[in-house]
């Protein structure tokens, strides 16, 4: 992975560890927070000399490596140039946002070229992978995002109010959580924009941190006043989503969301932008509800009509969950996927 840190590739490629129950993790570099997951780290920057050759003396004795995010791609391809190692790279992006073009494009693809397999989150992706880069469907797998359900357990009416009482938030009022970065492309504006267009008893709670704190705080302030409450970086999902009767993700781009999963497996339906994967985890009229990216008016709309089926689409959205990406199900398929290779 790129990076020992506390974000959606990396947490994944923890999870998938342990629940295959063998396998070394091992990150490029450290995280900007530190060491957040207590890996060994293999170098001060991804492409470094010294990074590279460790990777190199890493890959030596596995039979499979598996690269999680974008470095990591180059770094694999040219550390086990020369071996006798396969190794797969985990797409966890929309490769419709970051392909980019010329130049950029043609380096991707001669990237993937080197992979023995190389891994979708959904079906859209692959198919993406295969137009824009060449991966031949031979080489293509379709393996969704995962997490694991004891990380998330479903959330009850005493898991609710203890978490009100622990944000500040009326017990009774409607609550949306958005649970995420605060940067641009989350476009968390947009949540706040559609709560103001709500009944002023609804509340809006942001858990996380980020470059656009205090612009969103001042915009809150003006736009949906009395509305929204920052509670800035939260240690772990389980609070901020048992707070919730639905949870928003209004981002531009997106790839498979594991906050979505962590949403369903808690019981909560979700209001999201219909990007990337969200379609996979998010069933309008099911398990929740689509919009498209900065619509506030249907952001607005979409969370009226959730907010009145939040109990019955939050059973829906932990059943869907639950069966699709808990992290087990999804471990026995790349098990099958490793198995395959070594």
């Amino acid at each position: 992975m790129t990076a020992s840190q506390r974000r959606g590739a990396e947490v994944f490629a923890s999870d998938l560890v342990s629940a295959l129950g063998s396998g070394r993790l091992v990150a490029l570099t450290e995280g900007p927070g530190g060491n957040e997951l207590g890996v060994p780290i293999l170098g001060d920057t991804p492409f470094a000399p010294r990074t590279l050759r460790s990777l190199r003396r890493e890959a030596r004795d596995a039979s499979v490596v598996v690269a999680h995010g974008s470095k990591t791609l180059p770094a694999v391809a040219l550390a086990l140039a020369g071996l006798r190692v396969p190794f797969v790279y985990r797409s966890i992006g929309d490769p419709a946002a970051w392909s980019g073009s010329g130049l950029r494009r043609l380096r991707t693809a001669r990237l993937l070229r080197r992979a023995a397999r190389v891994v979708a989150l959904w079906p859209g992706a692959a198919g993406t992978l295969s137009s824009l880069h060449g991966v031949p469907e031979s080489r293509l797998s379709v393996i969704p995002n995962g997490v694991p359900a004891a990380r998330c357990p479903l959330a009850d009416a005493a898991d609710r109010k203890a978490a009100r009482v622990a944000f500040g938030l009326p017990e009774d009022a409607p609550v949306v959580t958005y649970l995420g970065a605060l940067t641009p492309e989350k476009s968390v504006d947009t949540a706040i924009a559609a709560v103001a267009a709500l009944p002023l008893d609804v509340r809006l709670l942001v858990a996380g941190s980020g470059p656009l704190r205090a612009s969103l705080g001042v915009f809150a302030a003006g736009t949906a006043p009395g509305q929204v409450h920052f509670a800035g970086r939260v240690d772990g999902p389980q609070k901020a989503l048992a707070a919730a009767d639905v949870v928003i993700l209004p981002s531009r781009t997106e790839g498979m969301p594991g906050v979505l999963i962590e949403a369903g497996l808690t019981g909560r339906p979700a209001v999201a932008s219909e990007v990337g994967g969200i379609p996979e985890i998010v069933i309008p009229g099911s398990t929740g509800a689509l919009a498209a990216p900065a619509d506030v008016p249907a952001f607005a709309s979409a969370l009226r009509t959730t907010l009145s089926s939040a109990s019955e689409w939050g059973q829906a959205a932990h059943d869907h969950c639950s069966k699709t990406f808990e992290i087990s199900v999804v471990a026995t398929q790349w098990s099958a996927l490793l198995d395959d290779l070594r």
